[in-house]
């Protein structure tokens, strides 16, 4: 996909299409971090640390339940 800068204001910006958006997950009130490497623009979303910590907790819940013996005869 190609895209060029818009005039916004005094700024130039490029707009990110909906499906990319959705993709992501990313909405207006993302904080989004902008860093480079030298040639190419990186746009990283800034998740909540709420977020991953759910997600490592999960995981952990499911892999407690899956091996759940296996984690009883280790402890003996």
């Amino acid at each position: 996909m190609n895209k060029r800068l818009q005039t916004i204001g005094n700024s130039s910006g490029i707009i990110i299409d909906k499906p990319i958006l959705e993709l992501l997950k990313i909405t207006a009130d993302t904080e989004l971090e902008v860093t480079t490497d030298g040639e190419r623009l990186i746009v990283t979303p800034i998740r909540p640390d709420g977020d991953r910590r759910r997600k490592v907790a999960a995981a952990q819940k499911r892999t407690l339940a899956a091996h759940a013996e296996t984690f009883r005869k280790l402890a003996k």
